[in-house]
């Protein structure tokens, strides 16, 4: 059985996408932007942006049954590598336990104001 879930995100009706989909003990969370899709306002700072995706994941990763702490995969998008090391001390925490596989893309993302973005794959109810 496959589940969707929604952020709230405009973005995901507009497009045509889901923020997670679960299916067979995994779930594949969509890349996920600074946004607080609450407000749809977007800091300026690649650090808030950060704090902002990172919560987003952890609440769609609970909805489906899983955590932070059991993300096997992820990617993160900048479309300055310079940012990135700006994300570090939050990343660190928030990804302590999992430690997954993971991938630094320097790419140029949906809207210029956009300063990072991540993807994560995890395993579900373990």
């Amino acid at each position: 059985m496959v589940r969707r879930i929604s952020s709230g995100s405009v973005f995901e009706a507009e497009i045509g996408y889901s923020r997670a989909v679960v299916q067979g003990g995994m779930v594949y969370v969509s890349g996920t932007t600074g946004y607080d899709y609450a407000t749809m306002t977007l800091p300026e700072e690649v650090e808030a942006q950060c704090a902002n995706t990172i919560a987003t994941l952890g609440r769609v990763l609970e909805e489906a049954g899983s955590s932070l702490d059991q993300v096997v995969r992820v990617r993160y998008i900048l479309p300055d590598r310079r940012d990135f090391p700006k994300c570090w001390p939050q990343l660190r925490v928030a990804f302590a336990q999992a430690r997954p596989a993971a991938t630094m893309i320097e790419a140029r993302l949906m809207e210029d104001a956009m300063k990072i973005e991540i993807e994560v794959t995890a395993v579900c109810g373990e």
